[in-house]
């Protein structure tokens, strides 16, 4: 992954590129497919001094990729006087699949499928390519792993409907069921008890077989850094993703995750050097800008960053409506009230993406805005609809913490004291921060949240209180931005969690 964002640049930067990876030799190389021939040139090159130290160059019918493969990992090893350990050779003599057509296939959605982006996901244009291939291939053994991680995938971060769950399991076991020693099958059933069932010991046994098979791959490290942090152990998860960094230093995905980390403990300015770096190395990576963006209205209250950053993606990049959903977040911070709603209006959706499980209904948002306007006449029709729309989210995934959150929201803004208030213990419950230390402390937010709309002051500053003292993403400059907390401003109390949590000069 980390090579990806240099093709095209020619070796001329062999030595800036091998700094920026850490890395003292660099592979390059071209692959062509004619007919039914399959063309390969490759080489090693020194990054210290740009001298190539070995290349080859293939010619052969497209039945012979798999040897093509063998052949190139051992003369590489050779070549760097590599010993390849007796699993490694054994992986190596191991034919994926027999069928050609499958497996370009399965490289096709293996791209798709890796280029995870939380404005512009691609994961699911794997899942078709991979469907193929398992028709072409019944035995395909990796390929109904990597069928099981884009099902788990879309399941834990905008599908969470229980059939998803049940596709990603059943991929798995039957990866594993083919082929019993696949280290990506038992990655892909961690994942499957991991983001289905948050059985974070299962998901962590699997986990480590995965990586005593592929004690190299990055991702194993993501799977398990990213377990810990939901249980709580920040300093071991940190460590982890750092490694699968480290292994994998110009993969986005790892970036962002990394970065998450360090925003929940508050580690902003760590945070903001490394997002520097990571820009620096991928200028045009909108992601990491867009993220830099949110962490300096988090860290510093500073709107014109994210503002710029969002107003400057072209409509056609927003889908699913998580750009609109950012830039109305951000004029709604600013309050500009009129300009958010002409944003709202321009997206032709009825729900958006956010940075949860839970698509928000454009009616919640434009109502919200009209409250904060002081218009309850337009308010009312927008928000009604919006929970029409949060009921149907709610039938089609009841356990998904998130959905009920928001249903409370609206309930609140309805004036629906009693029933919000439900709904957003009912959040809590299925997503306790005892049981998930990153995401849990978000369903309190929106506990705390529905308390301040309904008048239940006490217990808003009760939570309040508690998220400041735990890794959140709750800040005091958003506190003081944020019209969602308006309700408090008039409160002693308020201003006292302000002097309490503010950080000390």
């Amino acid at each position: 992954m980390s090579v990806m964002s240099y093709r095209g640049e020619g070796m001329r930067n062999a030595r800036e590129i091998g700094k920026s990876l850490g890395v003292a030799t660099l592979l390059e190389g071209s692959v062509r497919r004619v007919g039914n021939r399959v063309r390969v040139n490759v080489q090693l090159i020194d990054a210290n001094n740009d001298e190539h130290i070995w290349a080859e160059d293939y010619d052969r019918d497209l039945t012979d990729v798999f040897a093509i493969q063998t052949d190139l990992a051992q003369k590489i090893a050779s070549a760097l006087q590599a010993k390849l350990s007796p699993n490694e050779k054994a992986r190596l003599d191991q034919r994926p699949t027999q069928n050609p057509d499958a497996y370009l296939l399965f490289v096709q959605a293996h791209d798709f499928a890796n280029r995870m982006d939380m404005f512009h996901d691609t994961s699911l244009k794997a899942e078709p390519l991979l469907e193929q291939a398992i028709k072409l291939d019944p035995n395909f053994a990796a390929a109904f792993a990597a069928l099981s991680m884009v099902e788990s995938w879309a399941y834990h971060s905008f599908d969470p409907a229980p059939s998803r769950r049940e596709k990603a399991r059943l991929n798995a076991e039957e990866a594993l069921r083919l082929q019993p020693d696949l280290p990506e099958g038992h990655l892909a059933l961690g994942f499957s008890y991991y983001y289905g069932d948050r059985d974070y010991e299962r998901a962590l046994s699997e986990f480590e077989t995965a990586r005593s098979g592929l004690p190299n791959e990055s991702q194993t490290y993501l799977a398990i850094g990213s377990i810990q942090r939901r249980q709580g152990k920040w300093a071991e998860s940190t460590a982890n993703l750092e490694k699968a960094a480290e292994l994998d230093p110009k993969n986005i995905n790892f970036l962002v995750n990394l970065c998450f980390s360090y925003v929940a403990e508050r580690k902003f300015e760590t945070a903001d050097n490394l997002l520097d770096r990571s820009i620096a190395a991928s200028p045009q990576a909108f992601q990491l800008r867009a993220l830099k963006g949110f962490m300096a209205v988090l860290w510093k209250g500073d709107l014109g960053a994210a503002e710029k950053v969002f107003s400057s993606a072209p409509p056609e990049s927003d889908p699913d409506g998580l750009i609109t959903w950012s830039r109305a977040w951000v004029l709604t911070l600013q309050r500009k009230f009129p300009e958010a709603l002409q944003v709202l209006e321009r997206f032709r959706g009825e729900t958006m993406f956010t940075t949860t499980t839970a698509p928000a209904p454009k009616g919640l948002l434009q109502g919200l805005i009209h409250l904060l306007q002081g218009d309850k006449a337009r308010a009312q029709p927008e928000l009604e609809h919006a929970r029409l729309v949060s009921e149907k989210l709610i039938r089609e995934a009841p356990e998904d913490s998130a959905r009920h959150a928001q249903h409370g929201l609206i309930l609140a803004a309805l004036g629906q004291k009693e029933e919000a208030i439900a709904e957003g213990k009912r959040a809590v419950e299925l997503l306790p921060e005892s049981r998930d230390a990153l995401d849990g402390p978000q369903a309190t937010a929106n506990l705390a949240q529905i308390y301040a709309w309904t008048g239940e002051f006490d217990e808003a500053f009760r939570l309040l209180d508690h998220l400041f003292a735990v890794p959140s993403n709750l800040t005091i400059p958003m506190l003081k931005l944020d019209p969602a907390w308006d309700p408090l401003r008039q409160d002693p109390r308020y201003q006292a969690l302000i002097d309490k949590y503010s950080p000390k000069s």
